[in-house]
């Protein structure tokens, strides 16, 4: 038995004694004496109509501070969310939060090839990191941040809100516990209509492109479900509109080969909505479709049972998971090895298909 599969029996088996017993995490752990306060790096659709409005929801962490490069968004903000001046930032000064005791945690949420820098001020200033997803564009890249919370004793957690939802969580236990044999094949797809012609999402140098994109939901999804690492990966392009996916793949076709000859098949899109995780095992099946909304997360298995645990909101849940785990001095669910995992691979990927679908070995 692996160290990292012997850990995560031990998370799984403490989570469900804990739960067994119907009483409030709170009660037994103790509520925490404060909540942390957190600084918006970055105020673009992520921030402003999803994280903004759940941290009006968390128990454990509240929205205190913005770094932003645009003027214009700031008197919006104080007005709507009553941030005072002094924790107000631009980019060219974010580093003088290190003086600022009232805010404990920078959420990164900007375009993939600006993470690592301002992850690392975030860190030097004694900040803990939460880091948007994809963690950055290379292996190299994630190390730095890596190192940087590291050195500097901050947690850091990578913004994969799924691993933090009932139903994923679910199909993660099934992936220890094997209620319909051992898994053969799987399948992940994740996508949308991209419908700008002028975006970062359509430049690979910035992070963008389906793989990095959407790419990492299917490919951490397998991860997940199957609770082991690939030993290979193949993987090619294609595009429906080619003049404007001109720095960026607009398809990426990946499959990806398991320990025991398990194959995931996998797809990711800027061209078409796409949104299902199946598993194929030897006494049947089981499925998330949708499995990476924001909402609506449910499926289905071969004996008709239904996934459908709903929580109020995926970004509050996932934000107070993260605070707790600081506020307790424990674990994050999604630290930045599993970020730099995923990137890692996602090089892999793009090798793979600039090279015509060469199988690379991980």
């Amino acid at each position: 038995m692996t160290i990292q599969r012997r850990r995560f029996l031990q998370k799984m088996a403490a989570g469900a004694a804990v739960l067994s017993t119907g009483i409030p995490l709170t009660r037994i752990y103790g509520q925490p004496s404060r909540k942390l306060g957190v600084a918006l790096v970055g105020l673009g659709y992520y921030s402003t109509d999803l994280l903004a409005p759940a941290l009006q929801l968390t128990e454990y962490c509240e929205l205190r501070g913005i770094v932003t490069g645009s003027k214009e968004k700031i008197p919006v903000w104080q007005e709507r969310y009553g941030i005072s001046d002094r924790n107000v930032y631009s980019y060219e000064n974010m580093h003088e939060v290190a003086d600022n005791d009232a805010i404990d945690v920078i959420y990164i949420v900007l375009p993939p090839s600006l993470h690592t820098k301002y992850s690392v001020i975030a860190a030097e200033a004694g900040k803990h990191v939460w880091c948007e997803k994809p963690m950055a564009r290379t292996a190299a890249e994630c190390q730095t941040i890596i190192d940087a919370c590291r050195k500097n004793k901050r947690y850091l957690s990578i913004g994969y809100r799924m691993q933090h939802e009932p139903n994923t969580r679910q199909i993660m236990k099934w992936a220890e516990t094997r209620p319909y044999g051992n898994i053969i094949s799987l399948s992940a797809e994740a996508g949308y209509r991209e419908g700008r012609t002028s975006h970062w999402k359509l430049n690979k140098e910035m992070g963008g492109g389906a793989m990095y994109d959407m790419g990492v939901y299917p490919l951490n999804a397998v991860r997940y479900a199957t609770n082991s690492e690939p030993l290979s990966v193949k993987a090619t392009y294609e595009y429906t509109r080619p003049e404007i996916f001109s720095k960026a793949d607009e398809i990426t076709h990946f499959q990806l080969t398991f320990p025991g000859g398990v194959q995931a098949t996998c797809k990711t899109s800027l061209a078409e909505s796409l949104n299902t995780l199946h598993v194929d095992c030897k006494n049947g099946w089981y499925e998330l479709s949708p499995f990476q909304s924001y909402t609506g997360i449910q499926g289905t298995t071969s004996d008709g049972k239904v996934l459908n645990q709903n929580i109020p909101n995926q970004q509050a849940r996932q934000m107070d998971d993260d605070a707790l785990a600081i506020l307790r001095n424990t674990e994050v669910l999604v630290p930045g090895e599993e970020g730099l995992k995923d990137i890692r691979i996602v090089e892999a990927i793009h090798q793979s298909a600039m090279q015509n679908g060469r199988e690379i070995t991980l």
